[in-house]
């Protein structure tokens, strides 16, 4: 056995455990930084051939591995905007570069210019929001992502466009009689916000048929013109067919016509596909319209399919963007870069795109953050271990040295 090679091999060993000392001094440090994975060391040995009988001393490689499929604890907040991964997935943000990466780390807060950021300075990525509807994502790949933008959410006023009225007719009702005549009330919202009450009646004409008509409650003005509803044997609705509608026609406010001063703004489409003829009283089953009134952000709301959503004093809810999860083959070898970040490399597989609550994603929690999966208590055992290897080590070298001191000695 080579002196000089046994040195090197200590040497090897002190090297290896200064890189779990590394690890090991990086997970504390971060111990309580949001989403940070940790890093550990493994160990393999370095066998040099035998040669007629002289056994040559190698040494220690080591292969650093991240543990970034382990999911830390969760701790909960206050903002809306703190969002955490329960379950598979990371967020996508992207830098001032254009460059989009992954993240766990979702303490995300609101800027002035709409957009939400990380502590990190990376801007969450997602999708315009489209009712029912998920847009078409690129499997492998960042494209068509944009930033989560909120701005331009101030007073906001929707004019109503659809909605839905469904009644149950009572089949006993009498023709001509006033008191079998029945009324029920919609509200809607013309384009600056105002309610306008619409007051529909209801008339029965003669065995399975009624009309229905309606007016603008405040003016008396008439915004549905009498239509006649016919019934079958069972008591479903046959005329109009379906889909069978009714339109509130355009109404005004001062004067003007509402939404669009140069031309008539479209009616408002109601479905009334589901209204029955039964032996039962009166009573409305459905009845909703979009559109809201003149209302102030009062806040930011994000469920658990990652679907951001603007809170308006009024109680109302507006959909605005839905937030994108990436996911990758083998998570544990993606590439980390500065702030919790990380890349898509060789062996973490290709990136695939996704929504919360579906395709194998988990669901994301508003108002929580996740924690670091670092353990101190075993980063301490294991920072002990690696000093006492590491004095091992030296002693090999040290013992080496005196030997050889001894060898050179021989001479004199």
């Amino acid at each position: 056995m080579s002196l000089y090679g046994t040195m090197r091999t200590g040497v090897s060993g002190m090297n290896a455990q200064s890189n779990r000392l590394s690890t090991v001094a990086d997970n504390i440090a971060n111990s309580s930084t949001v989403g940070y994975k940790k890093a550990s060391v493994q160990f393999s040995s370095m066998i040099l051939p035998t040669t007629n009988g002289a056994y040559n001393s190698g040494g220690v490689e080591t292969d650093v591995r991240y543990s970034i499929s382990a999911q830390g604890t969760f701790s909960y907040t206050t903002s809306e905007t703190d969002l955490a991964i329960n379950g598979d997935g990371f967020f996508i943000v992207k830098g001032d570069d254009g460059t989009p990466y992954m993240t766990r780390a979702g303490s995300f807060v609101l800027q002035d210019d709409g957009t939400l950021k990380n502590t990190a300075g990376y801007t969450l990525q997602g999708y315009p929001f489209e009712t029912d509807v998920d847009p078409t994502i690129v499997v492998n790949g960042f494209d068509g992502l944009q930033d989560v933008d909120l701005s331009g959410a101030g007073i906001s006023a929707v004019r109503s466009e659809t909605g839905t009225l469904d009644v149950n007719l009572p089949n006993s009702a009498q023709v001509g009689v006033a008191a079998d005549i029945k009324t029920t009330s919609l509200k809607v919202f013309d384009s600056q916000g105002t309610s306008r009450l619409i007051t529909f009646t209801y008339e029965k004409l003669a065995d399975n048929q009624w009309q229905v008509s309606a007016v603008e409650a405040d003016g008396g003005t008439q915004v549905v013109a009498p239509t006649v509803l016919d019934f079958d044997a069972d008591g479903k609705l046959i005329n109009p067919a379906a889909p069978a509608t009714v339109t509130i026609d355009p109404y005004t406010v001062g004067g003007a016509e509402v939404g669009n001063p140069a031309g008539t703004p479209p009616g408002i489409l109601l479905n009334i596909g589901n209204t029955t003829q039964l032996a039962s009283a009166f009573s409305v089953e459905s009845g909703k319209v979009d559109g809201n009134a003149a209302s102030k952000v009062k806040g930011y709301e994000i469920d658990d399919k990652g679907v951001v959503s603007i809170a308006y004093e009024n109680g109302d809810l507006v959909p605005k963007f839905r937030v994108a999860l990436a996911s990758v083959q083998s998570p544990d070898n993606l590439n980390p870069v500065a702030g919790n970040m990380y890349t898509q490399s060789n062996d973490s597989g290709v990136v695939i795109l996704g929504y919360a609550g579906s395709s194998g994603f988990g669901t994301i929690l508003s108002g929580a953050l996740e924690d670091s999966n670092v353990d101190v208590a075993e980063e301490l055992t294991a920072m002990i271990e690696s000093q006492r290897n590491y004095t091992a080590n030296s002693k090999v070298f040290q013992t080496g040295s005196e030997l050889m001191e001894v060898l050179v000695n021989l001479k004199r």
